[in-house]
């Protein structure tokens, strides 16, 4: 082993770095350019892929689930998944931060469904006389939460 090399080398500030030689044959204005043709073409092959049969416009989450749009019924109707069901005319507003709409039924206060949904967009369905489909949740304030997956005006 040679005890006298030098621990500290000194470098040629002369020379270019080598990341600087690799750069040296492009110009500003032809990567602008590469860039704006790999823009136009990625957008023209997205259109290309998605086709005429979407016309060009993505699927909603709902369209994709099967769910129906809104009008005399909407949801999914899967008694498996919603096995408990309710009428009466759907109102707004819930019990103590439970359920955002409830139906009122015959019998008084103490016969509402409270009901929330993540399915279907109850506030079309306000002033209506429906019949929901739902699973029934554990309320602690509500007599009766249910969350709805399907809905249809009587």
């Amino acid at each position: 082993m040679e005890q006298n090399a030098p621990v500290i080398r000194s470098f040629d500030t002369n020379k270019p770095a080598p990341i600087h030689e690799t750069m040296q044959g492009f110009s500003t204005p032809v990567t602008i350019v590469i860039f704006i043709l790999a823009v136009i073409l990625g957008t023209g092959l997205g259109y290309t892929i998605a086709g005429p049969s979407s016309g060009g416009t993505a699927l909603s989450p709902s369209k994709m689930m099967g769910i129906k749009s809104p009008g005399k019924s909407a949801g999914v109707k899967d008694d498996k998944k919603f096995p408990d069901k309710a009428e009466g005319t759907l109102k707004e507003g819930g019990i103590d931060g439970e359920g955002n709409f409830h139906l009122e039924r015959p019998g008084g206060d103490s016969q509402n469904v409270y009901l929330t949904s993540s399915i279907v967009d109850l506030s079309e369905y306000v002033g209506k006389k429906v019949r929901v489909h739902g699973q029934t949740f554990e309320g602690k304030k509500a007599g009766w939460l249910m969350d709805v997956g399907y809905v249809e005006i009587l």
